[in-house]
């Protein structure tokens, strides 16, 4: 990953989390990581625990940000979502997989944030 796909991504990360607390989302933690992969937020609302994957692009040239979330990168965030759970104990609870999509111009503005829940492929 080259230096400025991860500051993207960071990027990407802040304007997630603060669109997040906006709209009611307490963050319980983020970039979560183990062997099995990395969730980069982990939030709670209305008695959920939403597992969030963010994705930010500048531009559509490569297409929409979420649509890098293939059934790939599915199957590591349920894995990483199991570790977590087991490592924290965390049973009977309203879980969701969510994707926050950003695209931001060359410049860093006029972002464009979408937030998909539960979603599944």
């Amino acid at each position: 990953m080259s230096l400025q796909s991860k500051r993207i991504g960071i990027d990407g990360e802040k304007l997630a989390s603060n669109f997040l607390i906006k709209r009611g989302f307490k963050i319980v933690q983020k970039n979560f990581v183990c062997k099995l992969g990395e969730i980069d937020i982990i939030a709670q609302k209305d008695h959920k625990i939403h597992f969030i994957e963010v994705k930010t692009r500048i531009g559509l040239s490569k297409g929409q940000p979420y649509e890098a979330v293939n059934s790939n990168k599915l199957h590591h965030i349920k894995n990483t979502i199991e570790y977590y759970l087991l490592k924290n104990n965390i049973k009977n609870s309203k879980l969701s997989i969510d994707v926050v999509s950003i695209v931001i111009d060359k410049d860093n503005h006029h972002e464009r944030i979408t937030l998909y829940e539960n979603i599944t492929l």
